[in-house]
């Protein structure tokens, strides 16, 4: 759920000036392109930690066996996430004024990037610069996208587990939220006859995780007068993957290949009282807008996993890493009986 905040990040990082942030909110298409490049990581990033850390084994429980894992994701941005070309270009009203045109995104290092805005209106133009807020993702370990996880998950007739991840609802008076999730696990050793004997299993897995949250900006000084203020965020993640797995009394080894797919949304929801000057003026001006950012992100594509497992008795503790466009640490404990 502390993914929210992320945007208020961006939105009140700007140096001093609340009127120059004003000023990008009000040019709405540049400042959603500029704010979506800044956050991309951290949001692609949480889609592909989402889709880990579901197995540790292809083997499943006997009938009503079941398995309670505790576990920690961390998606790894790439050294190509960390930063975005500013192309002047891409933009209708703002310029790069100063600094590096590779600017910094949230999960990167310091910024030393001023961003002009200059919107025309009529016969003259309203204008602001602003400082872009420096990255974080050299206080983050491994440069990471982190992503907890409590899951549980229960043997059923035919050689097949359901998992649940869940996290009871969060109603405060500033965030409202929940995350939900379901996997299921089918052994195929059964169709293989004789070979059901060897300690090797093979599994088909899908699962599909649901989180979203609202942040209620009535309660945060953001210095903006208007209504109904709150960010948004929606994201649904979805796998599916072949596992194998040599499962002995005390270790188990495991790997799996498949394919991830995700889609997210945030946004800035409400009515904003945006003040600004006029070019060359002292005169001030109150323009209202409504829903001014809107941003949609999208992860997709092949994976490759391969773990470990430690058996003592019905406690287990294991860890992988899995390959593909952000590669991501899993390490995490379970209890299984049956």
């Amino acid at each position: 759920m502390k993914k929210i905040p992320l945007l208020l990040l961006f939105l009140l990082s700007f140096s001093v000036k609340s009127q120059d942030l004003e000023l990008l909110l009000l040019a709405k298409d540049d400042s959603n392109l500029l704010m979506k490049n800044y956050m991309a990581p951290v949001m692609e990033g949480m889609l592909y930690s989402l889709n880990d850390g579901w197995y540790h084994t292809a083997k499943t429980h006997k009938k009503l066996g079941f398995d309670i894992s505790i576990s920690a994701n961390a998606a790894i941005v790439p050294n190509s996430s960390k930063t975005f070309q500013f192309n002047a270009s891409d933009y209708q009203y703002l310029t790069l004024e100063s600094g590096d045109s590779k600017i910094q995104t949230v999960m990167g290092a310091d910024n030393n990037s001023v961003i002009g805005v200059r919107i025309p209106e009529g016969q003259n133009y309203k204008i602001a610069e602003f400082s872009l807020p420096d990255g974080i993702g050299n206080d983050l370990p491994l440069n990471a996208v982190p992503s907890p996880m409590i899951q549980a998950s229960v043997g059923i007739p035919f050689s097949t587990d359901i998992s649940i991840r869940y996290l009871p609802k969060i109603n405060t008076d500033d965030v409202e939220g929940n995350l939900i999730g379901f996997g299921i696990k089918h052994n195929l050793m059964q169709y293989l006859g004789p070979l059901d004997k060897l300690p090797l299993n093979v599994a088909l897995f899908a699962g599909y995780t649901s989180m979203d949250a609202t942040y209620n900006l009535g309660n945060v000084s953001t210095g903006f007068a208007g209504s109904n203020q709150e960010a948004t965020f929606k994201l649904n993640a979805y796998t599916i993957q072949t596992i194998a797995s040599l499962d002995f009394p005390i270790i188990s080894l495991y790997g799996a290949i498949g394919y991830d797919k995700g889609t997210s949304t945030l946004k800035l929801k409400g009515t904003y009282e945006l003040q600004y000057t006029y070019e060359g003026s002292n005169n001030t001006v109150t323009e209202s807008v409504t829903d001014p950012i809107n941003m949609d992100f999208n992860a997709n594509g092949v994976r490759g996993t391969l773990g470990a497992r430690l058996n003592i008795g019905f406690f287990k503790i294991f860890g992988d890493y899995t390959l593909k466009e952000y590669n991501t640490v899993t390490a995490g404990i379970a209890f299984s009986f049956r």
